[in-house]
């Protein structure tokens, strides 16, 4: 079911989406449609995401069909930017090959989220499987003691 109002009809790009804005994605903003410019420079500028927080970890699932795990980067910026990004590259042609449709979109893409202060950068892994990136950032183990707590007198 599609809400007429656009950031309340369950999709990931509403204005209060985790994701960082990126000026350099040429993805759109109309949410699961895509722009039919035919330029390769938006090809999975909009790479679909979900991400899921479990009790011990993060986890980001990316579908990346046809992208193979040499044209995918992972990595953190700034202590807490994970930046995932990659590259579905073009095919080799037959110059004898006659076309009558092409839709699957080449071309790179970035996706940036702010991780939250919770996290143990140091054990975060990844793999591709069946087209499917997965990230897990595993959380930290909860402080016991309180830190910087100061009593102070009752008058």
């Amino acid at each position: 079911m599609t809400s007429f109002i656009p950031w309340f009809g369950g999709r990931r790009d509403h204005p209060f989406s985790t994701d960082i804005w990126d000026p350099f994605s040429f993805g759109t903003s109309l949410g699961s449609q895509q722009s039919d410019r035919g330029d390769e420079t938006s090809a999975l500028a909009n790479a679909q995401v979900d991400w899921r927080e479990t009790d011990t970890a993060h986890e980001f699932r990316v579908d990346l069909p046809g992208v193979g795990k040499e044209n995918v980067k992972v990595q953190v910026e700034d202590s807490n930017i994970l930046q995932i990004s990659g590259e579905r590259v073009l095919e080799k042609e037959d110059k004898n090959d006659k076309w009558h449709r092409i839709e699957r979109r080449r071309g790179s893409f970035v996706r940036r989220f702010r991780l939250p202060d919770n996290v143990n950068l140091n054990e975060i892994t990844c793999k591709l499987e069946n087209g499917v990136l997965t990230v897990q950032v595993p959380k930290k183990e909860p402080d016991q003691t309180a830190k910087n707590v100061r009593s102070i007198d009752v008058a």
